[in-house]
């Protein structure tokens, strides 16, 4: 319960934090109002409570305190005694009825708070006085989850022994199991597996405890479920191992614990990425990366839309790494469903770095990809003018058009970049430049609403006349797209 500037509290409220109890009895005869509600609709009994004074939390009761009155969260005093561990106060509170059943916004009942925190004795109070320690709260979560997930070990020794069900799910069907093998808490893990608990159950998603302490970095426990002989490529939902987790979350103590214990570096998922595929691409995989390689993984391994670990590189721009798939034989053009290769990829988005170590390494320029386009269309077309900039110097024939006729001018301005724009003008680029429709850059500028790039191509001396193969100009493209509006 925070309270900030207690100087500006109410008198009560003042005494009660300075444990006041004379200060408090006279506030009380002079008709200070008991129960009176601050902005979070807490009471001087919750206040009290939260401090875990048996003493003062008795004397509001006897004078006419709310025992069961609820805060903006739905709280009541007695969950926030159980939060604080004051055995005494919640004693005082249960003694004048409180609800032990009672449930805050989240569904949870005070068992399920000191479940959460470690209020062991309070706990020890309460158990007695419920029908059932396997109520759930809103989430599904039993008292054993709460108390698995914070790694408070008697507790869960305690529910256990009182009836909890040790296999209970909450609404994702995550287990108890599940939440103390993704915490790294490897007593309880011990504790729940000795009792019985199932070491291969699966939550909704299909994720098994070794998938959830795998994808946390919990090698303590990863270890220890191994040693208990659990299937290491047990596949998920979506068809991840352990080690495809381990891998996207940059987990390189854990990958390489999977990898010594024998897990298929090369398992496909539903979509047929490998773990190679996921380090590639993770934010913290360098390291598993290397791994991997240096385990016999695929380096031209191709999910079901043909992307190679180079591909995954170039999206998510893994400089480091796409050069360690290179020196390890990574095919510089590989060609993905769409016939990208990944420096098609890299101009796409915009990897500057990564295209010059595929250019340097032998990247043909020249390949065309989806649409018969060329990774300058492609860096044009997403406004990366260092990327086209590049491409540029490679020796590009500029006015090559793809599939549809369209130069890569045409893609800049379609892109709206007038850096871009002008970058390609500057180099020769032709601005009158017909597709197979009959569209100059000019009329993709006008439907795509670029004033900038428009006012740059007819600066120079762009036809503004021109028309399409059904007798259409810029204006109307303009016209039609509302350009006004810019």
């Amino acid at each position: 319960m925070a309270v900030l500037k207690l100087v500006d509290q109410p008198p009560l409220i003042q005494a009660i934090f300075h444990g006041d109890l004379e200060e408090i009895r006279l506030l009380i005869y002079k008709s200070e109002d008991i129960n009176a509600l601050d902005a979070e609709k807490r009471t001087p009994l919750h206040a009290a409570a939260f401090l875990g004074d048996a003493e003062i939390t008795e004397l509001l009761i006897l004078s006419g305190a709310r025992v069961n009155a609820k805060d903006n969260m739905w709280l009541t005093p007695l969950h926030r005694a159980v939060a604080s561990r004051s055995e005494e106060a919640v004693r005082v509170l249960i003694r004048h009825s409180a609800d032990v059943n009672a449930r805050d916004k989240n569904w949870q009942t005070p068992l399920h708070v000191a479940a959460a925190n470690k209020a062991l004795r309070c706990a020890e109070v309460i158990i007695p006085l419920l029908s059932s320690v396997n109520v759930s709260d809103r989430g599904g979560r039993t008292a054993l989850h709460h108390a698995a997930l914070n790694g408070h070990t008697e507790m869960v020794n305690l529910l256990l022994a009182k009836g909890a069900n040790i296999n209970a799910f909450d609404k994702k069907d995550g287990r108890a199991l599940h939440w103390a093998a993704y915490m790294g808490h490897l007593d309880v893990v011990c504790l729940l597996v000795s009792q019985g608990a199932e070491i291969s159950c699966k939550d909704k998603r299909g994720y098994t405890p070794l998938h959830a302490a795998a994808s946390n970095g919990q090698i303590a426990v990863v270890k220890h479920l191994l040693n208990l002989s659990v299937e290491i490529d047990e596949a998920n939902a979506f068809g991840n191992t352990a080690l495809h987790v381990a891998c996207f979350n940059g987990q390189d103590a854990v990958v390489s614990e999977l990898i010594d214990y024998g897990a298929n570096v090369s398992q496909p998922n539903n979509k047929g990425f490998t773990p190679l595929h996921f380090a590639a691409a993770s934010t913290h995989g360098a390291l598993c990366l290397e791994f991997l390689v240096n385990n016999g993984a695929d380096v031209n391994v191709q999910s079901r839309d043909g992307k190679s670990p180079l591909h995954m590189t170039a999206v998510h721009g893994r400089f480091t790494r796409s050069q360690t798939l290179i020196q390890n034989g990574g095919e510089i053009d590989s060609v993905d469903k769409d016939g990208n290769t990944p420096l098609h990829i890299a101009a796409r988005y915009g990897h500057e770095l990564l295209i010059n170590t595929l250019i340097t390494s032998g990247a043909d320029c020249t390949r065309r990809g989806v649409h018969g386009m060329f990774p300058l269309h492609l860096a044009a077309l997403n406004a990366h003018a260092d990327c086209c900039r590049k491409l540029l110097s490679s020796g590009f024939q500029i006015d090559t058009p793809d599939s549809f006729g369209r130069t890569c001018l045409h893609a800049a301005a379609a892109g709206g970049n007038v850096e871009c724009v002008k970058l390609l003008l500057s180099s020769g680029a032709d601005h009158n430049r017909r597709d197979k429709c009959g569209r100059t850059p000019l009329h993709y500028a006008a439907a795509s609403r670029h004033y900038q790039c428009l006012e740059t191509l007819v600066s120079c001396g762009t036809c503004i006349n021109a028309t399409d193969q059904w007798g259409r100009s810029a204006l109307h493209y303009a016209a039609a797209s509302d350009l006004d509006r810019r």
